[in-house]
């Protein structure tokens, strides 16, 4: 039987490519779409988590993505914060999402107080702002749009002078000085998340308390470290998993529609064949199990090939943009395997059954 298989696979070689290639293009497009997605939210996590705080601070309804829901309160919050106890540093941030260009997200900030909650940033060249008009830039920013200290970059429709470019992972990827941002989007006086640094992190759970007990404070988004990381999930993040079933249906229907296709001309061109294997004793059990380990075949050698294009296309973007996160986890490899099989053997399974129905005798005189 497998021999004969792979004589009926090589036989139609043209539509056994394309089968092939639909599966491939099937799981290509699960790994690099939820690769991305995923990326995303594992690299702002740990970006997040670079900063060092031991606890962060955010208006009510805010988003836990940085920049995204954007609802400023007053800077002086963090004088409040400041006086309880364990509190060592308190730094006031004003996150702004730019979708000039590229979607980006970029912190205002204060230089001793985030450098006193952070530990300050590793400079690879320049310094830190000399000006209202300096930018500070990460060094994987930087690389991607080759620039150096000194260049002119624009943004918030704003020209900045690079005064220096550092070691990336620590919150967003481009810094302006927090009163500069704060006139450029019209929030003077404003932040929009605070970082906190403790004496010991041991007594974040205790100083998340007493946060929340200011009075005016209730319902502010106050988070340890080691909550805000487990929050950060795509079951947490509104809309994300709807967007990942999303994107596995449509994949999932290109290759069942495909499959079907191809599997049912198969079935239609090979209707003399079937015939003269019924004549010889073949049952119908038989017939689709012909049937389906073709497409199992086919299936699994789209699946290899899907993923060696998953990687080259990851190594390819990752040339051209090296900020893009593009995450593919040996889960989603698993995932994305079993999905385009499942939907291979789904678009396989009518034609077969029609085969295996087939009358042997009708089947010999057909021309």
């Amino acid at each position: 039987m497998n021999r004969m298989i792979l004589a009926n696979l090589v036989h139609r070689p043209f539509r056994t490519m394309i089968s092939v290639i639909a599966v491939a293009v099937e799981v290509t497009l699960i790994l690099l779409i939820v690769g991305l997605s995923v990326g995303m939210l594992d690299d702002s996590r740990n970006r997040q988590a670079g900063i060092g705080a031991d606890i962060m601070v955010q208006p009510p309804n805010s988003s836990l993505l940085m920049g995204v829901s954007g609802a400023p309160v007053s800077i002086k919050v963090a004088d409040k914060i400041m006086k309880l106890p364990h509190v060592v540093a308190v730094a006031p941030v004003v996150t702004q999402l730019s979708t000039a260009g590229a979607v980006e997200v970029i912190d205002g900030i204060d230089m001793d107080s985030f450098n006193a909650v952070s530990g300050g940033f590793r400079y690879l060249s320049g310094g830190p702002f000399q000006g209202p008009d300096d930018i500070i830039i990460d060094d994987l920013f930087a690389s991607s749009k080759h620039l150096k200290v000194g260049d002119t970059v624009e943004t918030l429709n704003h020209e900045f002078r690079i005064s220096g470019i550092v070691e990336h992972g620590k919150g967003a990827r481009k810094f302006l000085p927090i009163k500069t941002i704060q006139e450029l989007i019209g929030a003077q006086g404003k932040a929009t998340i605070f970082y906190v640094k403790l004496d010991n992190p041991n007594n974040a759970d205790e100083v998340v308390r007493a946060i929340k007990n200011i009075p005016g404070m209730q319902q502010y988004g106050v988070h340890s470290l080691k909550e805000y990381l487990s929050l950060m999930t795509s079951s947490s993040i509104p809309m994300f998993s709807t967007f990942i079933d999303v994107v596995i249906s449509i994949a999932m229907t290109i290759g069942f529609i495909v499959i079907f296709q191809a599997m049912y001309a198969a079935v239609m061109e090979r209707t003399r064949e079937i015939g003269i294997l019924k004549s010889l004793g073949a049952d119908k059990l038989y017939i689709v199990n012909v049937v389906l380990r073709e497409t199992i075949v086919i299936a699994v050698a789209g699946i290899i090939l899907g993923i060696i294009f998953s990687y080259a296309a990851r190594a390819g973007l990752r040339t051209k943009f090296q900020t893009l996160p593009i995450l593919i986890t040996g889960g989603w490899l698993l995932r994305a395997a079993a999905i385009a099989l499942i939907g291979s053997l789904l678009g396989a399974f009518y034609p077969a059954i029609k085969a295996a129905q087939k009358d042997p005798i009708d089947a010999l005189a057909y021309e």
